[in-house]
């Protein structure tokens, strides 16, 4: 296992998340194979994994992350039969999980204008998160790129943000006005008062002068939200659904939209058409003259 996580680490380069989370998945399903009385990995049959899937959905596990289970599950198989170090060909036979369709949640605009403006400006670290959210909202950015993003990262005579997301993809994201603006002040008056070494190049950084976790990034998100009124409604990937929705909402192409947001598959993003159905029936009622 520890060979196959190097490889995908080496070799793939894959995330460190997606690295923590093939483990895990790796380890349960070790678990389970014991548990059988299995002892080799080539042995396992189909009728083995549709049951230690069933057993993950019966335990509450989304279908998002059964699927996620399988496909690491069908690496390691792939890793060991490359490395003729076992076969196994029950994998290749199973189905994936079915994803049943759920809706990105989403704010509206005026509930976006009310947690950007939370922090306020009288302190630094208000400066700081105030900068943040509004690069987070003008990007699209998954919370754990905001945490890894570098001073350089910003294009300041372009205004443009380099983002490395999945998979150590680039992408190259514009930036409005107002989120560029805030940033720079951070950057010229703020970030200086948080920086304890030199050698930090991160962008954001938390009271001790280090990169943010994804966590402690939540909790500073989840703060404002609860601020603002929103608690319920804000989660990690809010500032993502959101900035995908109202850009569709204004009449961005969906192809922009994909390439901002950095999906390899324009599949993936024409989930937000579904979430601006509302807006289309205004509009109709609106303008329509049988509307």
């Amino acid at each position: 296992m520890e060979g196959f996580l190097h490889f995908l680490a080496a070799e793939k380069g894959v995330s460190v998340h997606t690295l923590d989370a093939y483990s895990r998945d790796l380890k349960r399903f070790y678990d389970y194979v014991v548990r059988l009385g299995i002892e080799d990995l080539g042995a396992v049959k189909t009728e083995e994994l549709m049951g230690y899937l069933t057993e993950l959905r019966s335990s509450g596990l989304a279908p998002s992350s059964v699927n996620r289970n399988l496909a690491a599950i069908r690496s390691f198989f792939r890793y060991l039969a490359g490395e003729s170090k076992g076969k196994s060909t029950a994998v290749t036979d199973l189905p994936r999980a079915r994803l049943w369709f759920r809706l990105p949640k989403t704010i509206t605009r005026e509930e976006m204008e009310r947690i950007l403006k939370a922090p306020g400006t009288a302190t630094p670290q208000a400066v700081r998160d105030t900068a943040l959210m509004e690069l987070m909202y003008a990007t699209g950015l998954r919370v754990s790129e905001a945490a890894d993003l570098e001073v350089g990262s910003v294009n300041w005579q372009v205004g443009y943000l380099a983002v490395r997301g999945k998979g150590e993809k680039e992408r190259i994201v514009p930036v409005g006005r107002h989120a560029l603006e805030m940033t720079r002040a951070y950057v010229e008056e703020i970030r200086p008062l948080f920086q304890k070494s030199a050698k930090t190049r991160i962008l954001f950084l938390n009271r001790f002068g280090k990169r943010f976790s994804r966590q402690g990034l939540w909790k500073l998100i989840r703060k404002y939200a609860l601020t603002a009124g929103l608690g319920d409604k804000v989660h990690p990937h809010t500032f993502r659904h959101s900035f995908a929705t109202h850009l569709l909402e204004g009449g961005a192409d969906l192809r922009s939209v994909q390439v901002m947001l950095g999906h390899a598959h324009i599949s993936t993003t024409q989930i937000y058409t579904h979430v601006t159905t509302t807006h289309l029936k205004e509009i109709h009622r609106r303008y329509h003259p049988r509307g």
